[in-house]
């Protein structure tokens, strides 16, 4: 994941959707609107960047339709699925999945989640913290078995714990450059952690007391990885497909790379800034921060589901106990780094507004140019994810996510006092 831009994306989200005071809550929508009326609606008029923004060509930008967009920031590939009334109401796929290639983005076609992963995996481990096997607030060393905290007299008196890997306290280092390998090289779990070659990241040490403060950590969602793996005595894929994409339904989505030659076909291909495409760079065993492959039907069916399970009408994942507590405020975040509208980290997950307003929120975007966007609100059961195969789809998000907050009249509301 480049520059730990899921933090850099947010932040951006959140000033646009403050600016453009559309977070607060609304009327919903005339239910009677037909839904290619509103999908047409959508994508023929993306809402304005506001007056200031970062855009460099933001007159250019503005009431721009989505295929305009996406040429003028070299973006070959988008999926939306929009959920309404608890269910996805439609999804469509827009471009192609290589540039220059015939090839057309669909609603299969499979992208990379990035650090929306992190979501998955934080399910997973709540699964096992409600199975016993995992415990939120106990020293993660007593249960790692293949690898150990360095260590440090950090962590003397305060322990790295699960609950403060889930809502990034734990103290973990951030690797300056992210993760990188050696050409030709794969690295298991355990020489990334360390930084040994064929890894050419640095290692993860603990760089502040834990629970002291916030800091996204990659590091920390890989430790969690590890932990799921120690608990169970099985590989990661493994488990996500047994815990999450079976009893969901989701059937175009894998954690193993390189992918089965049956997906490969509809599986995208990055591109950066300026548009070249390059191969993917998953690594074949880090997977639990950004190692998701899925579509966004399938990620909306997850969305789904802790939606239903917060109002207690469904538990095929976590129960409504869990979910409510993934969705409490386990920090409250500094309002000015995330634009006044992100109110905290839950466990996993970001959190906005309150009460009926509330809503979670997670966004990531994978180097060499791969990005996605989430949002769900439980109590009224709507919300949206948009992926694309491109560095620059960060704004092509942000922009559509505005324009379907809009449409629908979602209820997220601004955080006041700042």
């Amino acid at each position: 994941m480049r520059r730990e831009s899921s933090v850099v994306l947010l932040a951006v989200a959140a000033s646009l959707w403050s600016a453009t005071g559309l977070c607060r809550a609304e009327a919903r929508k005339d239910a009677g609107v037909p839904i290619e009326q509103r999908v047409q609606n959508i994508i023929r008029s993306l809402a304005d960047f506001p007056p200031g923004s970062a855009s460099a060509d933001t007159q250019a930008a503005r009431k721009a339709t989505l295929s305009e967009r996406m040429a003028a920031l070299k973006v070959p590939g988008v999926s939306i699925a929009v959920i309404h009334d608890g269910r996805i109401e439609w999804a469509r796929g827009y471009g192609v999945i290589r540039a220059g290639s015939p090839d057309p983005v669909t609603p299969g076609t499979m992208f990379e989640a990035a650090s929306t992963t992190k979501l998955v995996t934080a399910a997973i481990a709540l699964r096992l913290v409600e199975q016993r096997k995992l415990a939120l607030d106990e020293d993660i060393s007593d249960r790692l078995k293949s690898w150990k905290i360095p260590p440090s007299d950090l962590t003397r008196t305060q322990k790295i714990t699960l609950r403060r890997l889930l809502t990034h306290q734990a103290g973990l280092s951030r690797p300056a450059g992210g993760f990188k390998v050696a050409p030709g090289g794969e690295p298991t779990l355990l020489e990334m952690l360390e930084g040994k070659a064929p890894a050419l990241n640095q290692p993860a040490i603990v760089e502040f007391e834990p629970g002291s403060k916030w800091s996204y950590s990659n590091f920390g969602f890989i430790v969690i990885q590890l932990l799921i793996e120690d608990a169970l005595g099985k590989p990661f894929p493994q488990v996500a497909r047994e815990m999450v994409f079976e009893p969901l339904g989701m059937t175009s989505s894998t954690f193993v790379h390189p992918v089965a030659p049956a997906l490969a076909a509809r599986t995208i291909v990055p591109h950066d800034e300026e548009g070249i495409a390059h191969d993917r760079l998953l690594h074949p065993r880090a997977l639990g921060h950004a190692g998701l492959l899925t579509t966004p039907s399938d990620l909306a069916r997850f969305v789904m589901e802790l939606m239903r399970a917060s109002e207690g009408r469904s538990s095929r994942m976590l129960s409504q106990q869990t979910v409510r507590s993934m969705l409490k405020q386990e920090v409250a975040l500094d309002p000015a780094q995330f634009g006044g509208l992100i109110s905290g980290q839950g466990l996993g997950v970001m959190l906005l507004g309150s009460g009926r307003n509330l809503a979670f929120l997670f966004a990531g975007a994978n180097a060499p140019g791969a990005t996605s966007l989430l949002v769900g609100c439980p109590a009224t059961g709507q919300g949206a994810v948009i992926m694309t195969n491109a560095a620059n789809g960060e704004l092509v998000m942000i922009q559509l996510m505005l324009t379907i907050q809009k449409e629908y009249g979602w209820p997220l509301e601004i955080v006041r006092g700042h």
